[in-house]
């Protein structure tokens, strides 16, 4: 069975979950949970994009009802061993609707092999977990454009980028090479009732083929000379 977090980041559409997220947001309200986003992406031999390392930090009412009864030992805090396995099920369970996450280089979308590293970390108050997504087959960018998004696109999960000055990495990159963040332009609605007809049943109808949450993308672009 899915642990709380895999069932709500890989079906975003089940009710029962939902009314069950109370803790993480109030009843009727659309997204369920925040995560704040960081990415590094990968090149390897030849300047080739070979993978996306994701960081994904949940809210901290969210942190708390996902974790509960994961301290084992009974220290009154949660060690990376502990989480190893929550970690591990919740990343390969996020494979269904693709990680959220959409990579495009040189104009043609990339396929990504089946993620690795996957590791869960409680900071204070929030869980943060971070996994490497390789492409199944690296590609060269050339002076091309590769443009990354995360996103979920029935918007059960809200993603924001991160503020800090590491959102954005490139690991290995040709030199002179250069990332740009682009946020959102769309104000993103708190609740489901924000704008007319927008009620919890609409966005029940979602599926990760909609297109509804794409308006709320974050995107980081590279550029190479």
């Amino acid at each position: 069975m899915a642990s709380p977090i895999a069932r709500s980041l890989a079906s975003p559409c089940a009710a029962a979950l939902a009314l069950s997220l109370g803790l993480a947001a109030p009843a009727q309200a659309h997204p369920h949970v925040w995560v704040t986003s960081k990415a590094e992406i990968d090149y390897g031999e030849g300047g080739k994009v070979t993978g996306i390392r994701h960081a994904w930090t949940f809210d901290a009412n969210y942190s708390a009802f996902v974790t509960q009864g994961l301290d084992a030992n009974g220290d009154g805090k949660l060690s990376p061993d502990e989480l190893a396995g929550l970690a591990a099920e919740n990343t390969t369970n996020l494979a269904e609707f693709a990680y959220f996450t959409k990579l495009k280089v040189g104009g043609k979308e990339q396929s990504f092999g089946d993620p690795t590293e996957p590791r869960m970390a409680m900071n204070g108050d929030t869980l943060t977990l971070s996994f490497l997504l390789p492409l199944k087959s690296p590609v060269a960018q050339g002076r091309g454009v590769a443009a990354l998004e995360v996103y979920d696109p029935s918007y059960f999960v809200s993603f924001s980028l991160s503020e800090d000055a590491d959102t954005a990495r490139l690991v290995g990159a040709p030199a002179g090479c250069a990332a740009t963040v682009t946020r959102p332009k769309a104000e993103q609605p708190k609740t489901a009732d924000a704008k007319p007809g927008m009620s919890e049943a609409f966005f029940e109808a979602l599926t990760s083929a909609s297109n509804y949450g794409v308006q709320f993308a974050n995107r980081i672009i590279v550029a190479c000379p």
